[in-house]
């Protein structure tokens, strides 16, 4: 009798194909993330829809209500400078505080800020609603939500997968400033054209639909689980459910620190020029970023070309959206080549393109070095962050990141101030070219000083691991001969 084989359909070959494809692309890495991260990618994308939305109309808004360029330039520094503070304080106490209380408390001075845009025209309120709340100058982050969120999607995530996270949360945030860029161009244009507002009160319509976006991050904030939290906050929680583990005699931990200083975080001493020479680098490059910051970018083209709202929120939203996929394809080269390769050689030539931009009085080679420049200025972006994750401890990792934001807005602070002088000199030009020039110079510093650094620390991580397992296997084979 004739037995019947069973045979397994083989697998079809676009199948295959289509699963590396998606591994590449970082979206298993997404699709198998926790809930918590998902939920912060997420808040980026309507964090960043309302900055940038706020970013086409602050230089326009502040101008029609009777401010020279240069004070436009202060009111963005000083809006950086009190930011600093805020933000250091915030990121510096997120981990003892609770990082889902910080990051709730950011989205409801968002909120506050936006309301006051809205209803007031004072220069001096508007700067202090700049300052308390969160108004990005740039389009960028400001506020302490990015330390904190890379600090638990580190948390979250393993090492190999950490980079495709970074890269899909960065997107996303750019995607979520394009889509606030070409929404706010035309509406704006919907209102003083078709339905002939005057132009202030259109551009207040803006901020109460920042306020609203704001509204909609708290609640987001809110739906993180306990698990964003740092382990001092965990074991603080099941302590007080009575899960504390009991002490033991004779232990020789340090007595833990008690007041203040029980809050703030420790920085090893390896971790301490790493990361001062990261934030000397991490300056200088935000500075250069603060010399041409997108708001004014957006100024600059509407007032030399005379561009409708419409047009300029769409050209914007091309230049963020082709920023945004190119952090897809930063991350697969990033497992290829090294974070740092990737964050040098893709951020370079972006850096010449943007000292072009203010040279030419074409609108089409204006545009062309534009988007040439959108197209690989943010493909360092996921890179930095995970190299940043990977080069200090875990537990150094939130206050090492707010640190570096904080240095990275001190620095970016200077720029606009400056710009709007030459702006009022008819020199705009000399703020491209001085900021794509001092890029170039962080690109090669980053370089010259950390090119061998991350061998380094991933062959100490392989170290690690693989003494942990070897201790496991140890301890495996005694208690089998036990």
């Amino acid at each position: 009798m004739d037995e019947s084989v069973t045979r397994t359909p083989a697998t079809p070959a676009w199948r295959g194909i289509s699963v590396k494809v998606f591994e590449e692309l970082g979206l298993v890495s997404l699709y198998s993330s926790s809930l918590d991260v998902k939920l912060l990618c997420l808040q980026r994308f309507v964090r960043l829809f309302a900055y940038g939305s706020s970013t086409l109309v602050l230089v326009a808004y502040l101008e029609a209500l009777g401010n020279t360029k240069t004070e436009i330039g202060l009111f963005m520094t000083l809006t950086l400078v009190g930011d600093v503070c805020i933000s250091f304080l915030l990121t510096l106490f997120a981990d003892a505080l609770g990082r889902k209380a910080i990051l709730a408390l950011g989205a409801a001075l968002m909120v506050a800020s936006g309301i006051v845009f809205a209803i007031s025209g004072s220069y001096w309120v508007l700067l202090v609603a700049a300052i308390v709340g969160v108004i990005s100058p740039s389009g960028n982050e400001i506020g302490p939500f990015r330390a904190v969120e890379e600090s638990i999607v580190a948390h979250l995530t393993k090492p190999y997968n950490r980079g495709d996270i970074y890269a899909w949360y960065s997107m996303l945030g750019f995607a979520g400033a394009a889509s606030g860029l070409v929404c706010c161009g035309w509406i704006l244009q919907h209102l003083t054209q078709s339905r002939h507002w005057d132009i202030i009160p259109s551009y207040r319509a803006i901020y109460f639909g920042y306020a609203a976006i704001g509204a909609l991050k708290l609640v987001l904030s809110l739906l993180l689980t306990r698990l964003v939290e740092s382990e001092k906050i965990r074991q603080r929680a099941n302590e007080g459910q009575g899960e504390a583990a009991p002490l033991l005699n004779g232990s020789t931990e340090e007595p833990a620190k008690r007041g203040i200083r029980s809050l703030l975080p420790h920085i090893s001493k390896d971790s301490v020029p790493v990361v001062i020479n990261l934030c000397l680098l991490f300056a200088l490059d935000s500075f250069a970023s603060g010399l041409t910051p997108m708001s004014w970018i957006t100024y600059y083209i509407q007032s030399k070309f005379n561009i409708e709202e419409g047009v300029l929120g769409t050209i914007f939203f091309v230049s963020q959206m082709l920023a945004a996929t190119s952090m897809i394809v930063a991350s697969s080269l990033a497992k290829r080549f090294g974070n740092v390769n990737t964050m040098v050689f893709t951020h370079l030539p972006s850096a010449i393109f943007r000292a072009l931009i203010g040279i030419p009085n074409d609108i089409h080679i204006t545009l062309l070095f534009l988007l040439l420049n959108a197209s690989m200025q943010s493909m360092d972006t996921a890179p930095r962050a995970a190299f940043l994750a990977m080069i200090v401890l875990p537990e150094e990792r939130t206050a090492v990141m707010g640190t570096a934001n904080v240095v990275k807005t001190i620095g970016q602070s200077l720029g606009p101030l400056l710009t709007g002088f030459l702006a009022d000199r008819k020199l705009f030009w000399v703020a491209f070219l001085g900021s794509g020039s001092l890029k170039a110079l962080y690109d090669l510093g980053l370089l010259a000083l950390f090119k061998n650094k991350e061998k380094e620390r991933e062959e100490a991580e392989q170290r690690r691991i693989q003494g942990s397992l070897e201790a496991e296997s140890d301890s495996q084979d005694r208690d089998s001969n036990i």
